[in-house]
């Protein structure tokens, strides 16, 4: 589940981003996989989704939201979910 004691709480300068993004004319379910999806099926939509997101102008907002609200779900920022898991990962072994 999302943390939203992460998130910054209702400031519109710092949601605005959102407004910008690529996805707001993709239908949704590209970015979300439903339940069950596996194996080719997952990584087609994943890299559909992710091709939406390599042209978008607020990607790296769109990422860092994601990473700061600790998303366990979806393409954020033109990472899956594996991809923002091993982002993690990575970021706790330079820390130690």
């Amino acid at each position: 589940m999302t943390n939203i004691a992460r998130l910054p709480g209702a400031l519109d300068h710092r949601w605005d981003w959102q407004r910008h993004g690529a996805c707001r004319s993709a239908d949704s379910g590209l970015f979300f996989h439903p339940v069950g999806e596996r194996g080719e099926a997952h990584d087609s939509r994943e890299s559909a989704a992710k091709e939406v997101c390599a042209g978008c102008p607020v990607r790296r907002e769109c990422l860092r939201y994601a990473l700061e609200a600790h998303e366990r779900y979806g393409v954020w920022g033109g990472l899956g979910e594996g991809d923002r898991l091993r982002l993690r990962r990575q970021a706790r072994k330079v820390r130690r």
